[in-house]
């Protein structure tokens, strides 16, 4: 959210914001994948649930880059038709979804503990 707020207002140009945002994709589309395997694994089918849709948006992001962009972020497509609006608006919902997941997996762990 830092860096695109910072592509907003210029104070960083496209490619290196691009750069910065897409050698985090990989590994977010990894660990999110991890996370509902082993949710599914483990038979907690509501976080898997809870789970399945954003591990998949996140696989259909990545999959359907076009071939020659530079990644999901693309410098020279970032300020057309609105995509730094809409990337930004994706970011504020995942950091929403991993807010309402931390608390739960917090809430989970506490209650283990507890029992």
């Amino acid at each position: 959210i830092i860096t695109l707020s910072d592509l907003e207002c210029d104070y960083i140009n496209a490619r290196s914001c691009c750069s910065k945002l897409n050698k985090w994709v990989i590994p977010e589309l990894i660990g999110h994948t991890i996370v509902t395997v082993l949710m599914l694994v483990s038979l907690h089918w509501f976080i898997f649930l809870l789970n399945l849709p954003v591990a998949t948006w996140n696989i259909y992001r990545f999959i359907m880059v076009p071939s020659g962009n530079m990644g999901v972020f693309d410098p020279t497509e970032i300020h057309n038709r609105g995509q730094l609006k809409s990337h930004m608006k994706e970011a504020m919902i995942k950091l929403g979804f991993h807010l309402l997941c931390f608390f739960m997996y917090l809430y989970s762990m506490i209650l283990a503990l507890i029992n």
